[in-house]
């Protein structure tokens, strides 16, 4: 059997080299010749996975390492009853834990603001319902939006009051352009407007979620704090941009060791019941040990000893602010950031609590 795997897929040939050979490639730039006598696709959200990809191949299955799925063509794939698999929610510990260390490097004062903070969650989903018991770990007030989801733990509200009653928004919701309730450009000058200029806006979620133009032209009225992991036009992202953002980082919200690995167990555990294998691998044996900074004290007092260490994630905005040329971020530059991450643990790694 002859496997196609993006190259920054984790602990791949540990997972399926026993059962053929791998060519591991870019993901962003794989093509129908690459394809033409494969088995099987392993890929990332990088990749857009349709007709053109795949006219004239063999793939009878692609496995997918993401939460997402918009880089999918799933009509085309059930025509072709071709199988898919995603991994839904193998990064969303790796997410929470993200916004919430984002919050406390914007302002560190959060750490001890219990319930006088109102933490807004858009989406309750894997990585929402992750980051709203992580929230409450903290003491902070939750209230989410989600008109899919009910989710009993959190106080749910309408949009509009979830936008006027938060002092920090994070998004985690898929990027739909139909339906009752498209995402694309839900964040926009009107959602804005409603929103107080101190209330912090975080993306982690799909970058066209937001409309760039919009949250430019709000930040410059406003001054708001603003946290992007993901942008609209990216991987071009724009000097204008990066010099009017809090914090950005190059789409790494969810690369976590156990993420990215927990991804690729779970397209190996579909791949393996599409093909008729034993799936007897697990990634927990893969995994080094890390020290244990929540051994022995509360959390608050492990995340103000300990957080810059467990994930240090001004070094990512500083990498990322450093690869502009010419006026903007390009391609192989954000590619090669995302390529050469250095994983972070999660804090269930070092003896923290996991939602």
């Amino acid at each position: 059997m002859k496997m196609i795997a993006d190259e920054n897929l984790a602990f791949t040939d540990y997972f399926f080299a026993e059962f053929g050979e791998i060519h591991h490639k870019a993901g962003r730039t794989l093509t129908a010749h690459d394809l033409s006598d494969a088995d099987a696709l392993l890929v990332r959200s990088v990749t857009q996975v349709n007709a053109v990809l795949l006219r004239d191949s063999n793939v009878k299955f692609v496995g997918s390492a993401t939460i997402g799925t918009d880089h999918l063509d799933l009509q085309y794939l059930q025509q072709q009853q071709i199988a898919w698999s995603n991994a839904a929610g193998c990064n969303a510990q790796a997410v929470a834990e993200y916004v919430i260390t984002a919050l406390l490097h914007v302002q560190p004062e959060l750490l001890h603001a219990d319930d006088r903070f109102t933490l807004g969650v858009i989406g309750l989903g894997n990585v929402g319902s992750r980051l709203v018991k992580m929230a409450q770990l903290l003491g902070w007030r939750v209230i989410g939006y989600d008109p899919f989801v009910t989710l009993n733990s959190v106080e749910q509200v309408d949009f509009d009051t979830l936008l006027t009653s938060s002092q920090a928004i994070s998004i985690h919701v898929p990027l739909t352009k139909i339906g009752p309730h498209p995402t694309y450009h839900l964040i926009n000058a009107q959602a804005l407007a409603q929103m107080s200029p101190q209330t912090i806006l975080i993306n982690s979620a799909r970058g066209p979620v937001v409309a760039e133009a919009d949250l430019i032209a709000d930040i410059q009225k406003t001054g708001r704090k603003v946290v992007l992991d993901v942008f609209e036009h990216e991987p071009e992202i724009t000097a204008e941009v990066l010099d009017l953002i809090t914090l950005v980082t190059p789409h790494i919200a969810g690369y976590s060791l156990e993420g990215k690995a927990r991804g690729t167990q779970m397209i190996y555990d579909a791949f393996c019941a599409q093909f008729g294998f034993d799936a007897t691998k697990r990634f927990e044996s893969q995994l080094p040990v890390c020290d244990t900074y929540f051994q022995g004290q509360d959390l608050k007092a492990a995340l103000a000893a300990h957080l810059s260490q467990i994930y240090d994630i001004a070094r990512d905005d500083a990498n990322l602010r450093a690869c502009v040329k010419d006026g903007k971020v390009e391609q192989a530059a954000f590619d090669f950031l995302r390529k050469t991450y250095p994983l972070r643990r999660e804090w269930a790694a070092h003896a923290g609590p996991i939602a």
